[in-house]
């Protein structure tokens, strides 16, 4: 593997790919415990719309909000 120092192509040592590769595997393996977090968040309905529900005595509306976000767990469960 290469890097650029001071603009001139150089090759990396062992020791700095096993640093990298060692960033790499620690990344990975936070996503891998962590990644279902904003995998729900990206997906969840609006809390807009379980708010409204409440406001407007709308049980349907609140149960449908609540039904949403359990699918959306089931989908992106916790390691």
């Amino acid at each position: 593997m290469d890097k650029m120092v001071n603009g001139i192509i150089v090759a990396m040592t062992d020791e700095e790919v096993s640093e990298m590769n060692t960033g790499i595997d620690a990344a990975e393996a936070e996503f891998a415990a962590t990644g279902y977090i904003q995998q729900r968040q990206s997906e969840y309905p609006p809390i807009e719309d379980y708010l409204d529900g409440l406001v407007k005595g709308d049980s349907a509306q609140v149960s449908k909000y609540l039904a949403d976000c359990q699918a959306i767990k089931i989908k992106y469960p916790k390691p």
